[in-house]
């Protein structure tokens, strides 16, 4: 199967999804560690998802990230989709 590129509003709104993640997790006052282990993914694949190397994680991951931060999918959502920064307030 061959992926078709992603666009630059693909990559910007993932960049905008791993800043939200890493404001939540900030505000959480949990570490990389912590949060990794508790979504059940690796130290890297976090990294990578907040700086925005992976920008299309799945969507099990993302759940399972924001579910250890407390961070509410809708508010994730509009932070990725709109650059909105109510993720500190929500987490």
């Amino acid at each position: 199967m061959v992926r078709v590129p992603l666009t630059d509003e693909e990559r910007e709104r993932g960049e905008r999804l791993g800043l939200a993640l890493r404001d939540a997790r900030a505000a959480s006052s949990r570490s990389m560690v912590e949060v990794a282990a508790e979504a059940g993914i690796s130290v890297e694949t976090l990294r990578k998802i907040e700086t925005g190397r992976i920008p299309t994680p799945a969507f099990f991951t993302v759940m399972a990230i924001a579910d250890a931060v407390g961070l509410p999918l809708d508010v994730l959502r509009a932070a990725a989709e709109h650059g909105t920064s109510q993720v500190a307030e929500a987490s």
